[in-house]
């Protein structure tokens, strides 16, 4: 069975996007995992990044889109369909990683998020379409090594479905006072859901993304988080920390034409910083 990881944080902004990306790659082309990520955020982010946005946009206008799934729930319909839906070999790297695929989103899940909201029992989770996803990708999961769920900046019904199949989460963090205070809601809600549906979600640990290390704040937060991970108030903090990087944000480019990971994150980039990151990542999934 595969190792389903989601990342999640209340935040936007916070390397989410950034750090499943980089784990798909660096875990399919370093480690030759079969991965698959699945984009639950409507910002799209890393569909686009994935995909071209001509291609996404055909997807979207044919169903082939997670808004399908929940119009699905919420008007009785059955049109999504998984196979179809999921997109092979992906990104930008020689024309498309063999064994990376992608589950794209839809800047149409905003609208449906609401109506999807209102048929849901936010307290046994008895009522509403929390198990859309799971039910949708059963036949399909354990194709894969390793499922990559980029949710978005809440915990509502949409991120549920997330965790509905996930056995681990992971929470990128800037360290500033605003991204550190959104850690124990995560936790508590993540606990409330795990202990409700008899799941076992483990909290695998806090990635500092968007690092600068030249400032005084990044650097006393980065040490309160790791005291409190000693005080036992918070999940290990990882010790890879992800620098801010111009280079992370050329590389969400798509349409740029590169052949190996060296071009995409390399050159002067934070290649060293993400493929040890994808390492302590799989020490994390095997404990």
């Amino acid at each position: 069975m595969p190792t389903v990881t989601s990342i999640i944080n209340l935040k936007g902004g916070v390397g989410k996007t950034t750090i499943t990306l980089a784990l798909a790659h660096f875990l399919t082309l370093e480690h030759h995992k079969r991965v698959l990520v699945i984009d639950l955020d409507p910002q799209t982010n890393a569909t686009v990044c994935l995909i071209p946005e001509r291609e996404w946009q055909r997807r979207d206008e044919a169903g082939l889109t997670l808004y399908q799934l929940f119009a699905d729930a919420v008007k009785g319909t059955h049109r999504f369909d998984a196979d179809a839906a999921i997109v092979r070999d992906v990104s930008n790297i020689a024309g498309g990683i063999k064994g990376l695929d992608l589950l794209p989103s839809s800047l149409r899940l905003i609208k449906v998020q609401d109506r999807v909201t209102q048929i849901t029992d936010f307290e046994t989770y008895e009522r509403g379409p929390i198990f859309a996803l799971r039910d949708a990708l059963a036949e399909f999961l354990p194709y894969y090594d390793h499922i990559l769920l980029d949710c978005p900046p809440s915990l509502g019904v949409v991120t549920l479905n997330g965790l509905a199949i996930s056995d681990s989460y992971l929470v990128p963090v800037v360290p500033d006072i605003l991204s550190v205070l959104g850690i124990p809601p995560i936790l508590d809600r993540v606990e409330h859901f795990a202990q409700r549906t008899r799941r076992n979600i483990r909290a695998l640990g806090i990635i500092i993304s968007k690092m600068r290390a030249q400032t005084i704040l990044h650097n006393e937060m980065e040490r309160r988080l790791r005291e409190d991970f000693v005080e036992r108030r918070f999940p290990p903090v990882f010790r890879t920390v992800v620098p801010e990087s111009t280079r992370i944000a050329e590389a969400a480019n798509v349409l740029a034409p590169v052949n190996t990971l060296q071009q995409k994150y390399g050159n002067g980039g934070p290649m060293d910083e993400l493929s040890a990151l994808t390492q302590e990542f799989l020490w994390h999934v095997s404990r």
